[in-house]
């Protein structure tokens, strides 16, 4: 049977563990009148399956990828699906310096990633 390359299985499970997580900090927002304590522990319930993605990640990923490399690809991933789950779910727009900031920070990723000479 063929196995994935690193990178691809890396980078997917990064992406799945950020859909769970960015449900587990923002997704409460749509329910305010909850109660706080609710919200917390359905949030620590939605976190524990992004652990469960998350970490086997990230000790799949290590080796191919430096811990600044993966913590790089998890904050572009997170900016990405966090852009997507605010126009989406909390039908929130984007800004123009919201996306000059997230600009910013993709400018760095290619920093991290830029191999010098």
């Amino acid at each position: 049977m063929p196995t994935l390359p690193v990178p691809f299985v890396t980078i997917g499970l990064l992406l799945a563990s950020n859909i769970f997580m960015t449900f587990a900090w923002y997704g409460h927002l749509k329910f305010k009148t909850a109660p706080l304590l609710i919200v917390i522990f359905a949030s620590w319930g939605i976190a524990f399956f992004e652990y469960l993605l998350q970490v086997p990640a990230n000790r799949i990923g290590h080796g191919h990828f430096s811990a600044a490399e993966l913590k790089t690809i998890q904050e572009v991933i997170t900016l990405a699906v966090f852009a997507a789950f605010s126009v989406l779910y909390l039908k929130e727009p984007l800004q123009w310096n919201h996306l000059l900031g997230f600009a910013f920070i993709g400018l760095g990723a290619f920093f991290i990633f830029h191999r010098w000479s």
